[in-house]
């Protein structure tokens, strides 16, 4: 299996490391900060063996699999920084839509619909294809920023909060090499886009029209509290904004989001 950079990515100075397995290209790109590595780089493997997810989820990637991260080193607030995940599955939406392409034409109607999932999540028909977490650790004067996204390319986890789905079970044939190269080309877009958080407001655009479970119910659960009310929008720092059944306008910075009667199953 052989990972190359997209035309884009490589026109724009980004450099790659690929592995046929590695624990996680998360935890190496930021070893690789740490020793001075300045970036942009991205890390990506089809074999990730100690990969985690958000609230220390393992995530794992049987062979076959995308795992990959990419390093920015920046000069940007952490706050700011945070609202790079919005870019980052923006970028992965695209590359779907691209390597998709095949799969639409052969399947029509019953071709997958790509979403996002606040705040990190990219779903395929309403089922988790990928997850997205990002980490930042300041190096010298300037904010190492690592985003790594995990894509079920050949087969997904079981018991996940959100069922999962693999594009091969979608009926899309691709490999990981051909996705992560519309990935990476993606990224150079969205990336350029955000522009250090001064393009927030086009990513939050953009990002809100392809908002799964947008003007719908939703319930967010933190710990053994839960949020209920309506899915309004994301603000200009990407908290989602539920509306309660009162009209209040409550923002909402983390937390397990349920959309629709799965929302009404979490709160009963």
């Amino acid at each position: 299996m052989v990972f190359t950079l997209g035309s884009r990515a490589t026109t724009a100075g980004y450099k790659l490391a690929a592995f046929d397995q590695i624990g996680s290209t998360n935890a190496e790109a930021m070893l690789r900060a740490r020793e001075g590595e300045r970036g942009p780089m991205w890390f990506v493997t089809p074999e990730q063996t100690a990969g985690r997810g958000r609230r220390q989820r393992a995530w794992m990637a049987p062979r076959g699999n995308l795992a990959s991260s990419v390093l920015e080193v920046m000069d940007v607030q952490p706050a700011v920084a945070a609202t790079l995940g919005f870019a980052a599955g923006l970028s992965l939406e695209a590359a779907l839509q691209r390597v998709s392409i095949e799969a639409a034409l052969r399947l029509g109607p019953g071709s997958p619909k790509y979403m996002l999932k606040w705040p990190n999540d990219v779903l395929a028909d309403g089922k988790k294809l990928s997850g997205i977490l990002l980490e930042a650790e300041t190096i010298g004067d300037r904010l190492a920023v690592v985003v790594g996204i995990g894509t079920n390319v050949v087969a997904a986890p079981e018991g996940t909060p959100t069922p999962a789905v693999s594009l091969a079970a979608l009926g899309v044939q691709i490999g990981a090499e051909e996705l992560f190269g519309a990935l990476s080309n993606a990224w150079v877009e969205f990336r350029g886009i955000w522009d250090n958080g001064r393009g927030f407001a086009d990513i939050r655009r953009l990002w809100l029209e392809r908002a799964a479970g947008l003007g719908d119910k939703v319930a967010i659960l933190t710990g053994n509290a839960a949020l209920e009310g309506t899915f309004d929008t994301i603000d200009d720092t990407g908290c989602l904004i539920v509306r309660t059944a009162d009209g209040r306008r409550m923002p909402v910075t983390a937390g397990e989001v349920y959309f629709g009667s799965a929302a009404s199953m979490r709160t009963t």
